[in-house]
C-alpha cells in the first residue's frame, strides 16, 4: 500500500489536485551597451588577485546589474565601488568573453 492509497483511506472525499509548474516570465534586463571600450585590468590588493572593470558610462543601476551578472556567471564575490566592478580573482579572459557576447567592447590593460 503506497502513500496515495493511505491518503485515500484517511480522506475519502478529497480529490487530489495536480500541480503544474508556474510559468516563468523573463524580466527585461537589457543593459545599455556603450560604444567606448570598457577597461578590464588586473591588480593585487592585499596580496590577493582582483579583476577591475572600469569605464561604463551608463546608468548606475545598469552597472550593478552587469556586476551581478558577472558575479553569478563566474561564481565569485565582488562589489561595485567608485564606478568600478571589483571581482575576486583573475578572470580577465572569461570576463572579456562574457562582455563581448553581450555586445560590449573591452580593452585589456596590464599583463
Amino acid at each position: 500500500m503506497d502513500l496515495q492509497d493511505q491518503l485515500k483511506k484517511l480522506f475519502p472525499d478529497h480529490e487530489p489536485q495536480h500541480h503544474t509548474e508556474p510559468e516563468i516570465t523573463e524580466v527585461d534586463d537589457t543593459l545599455w551597451v556603450q560604444k567606448d571600450p570598457m577597461i578590464c585590468k588586473y591588480e593585487k590588493r592585499n596580496g590577493k588577485p582582483t579583476t577591475i572593470i572600469e569605464g561604463y558610462t551608463g546608468h548606475a543601476d545598469d552597472f550593478k546589474k552587469l556586476a551581478k551578472l558577472l558575479k553569478t556567471k563566474l561564481s565569485v564575490g565582488g562589489t561595485v565601488k567608485d564606478d568600478a566592478i571589483i571581482l575576486q580573482g583573475d578572470y580577465r579572459d572569461k570576463i572579456m568573453k562574457i562582455l563581448q557576447e553581450i555586445g560590449f567592447k573591452v580593452k585589456r590593460v596590464g599583463g
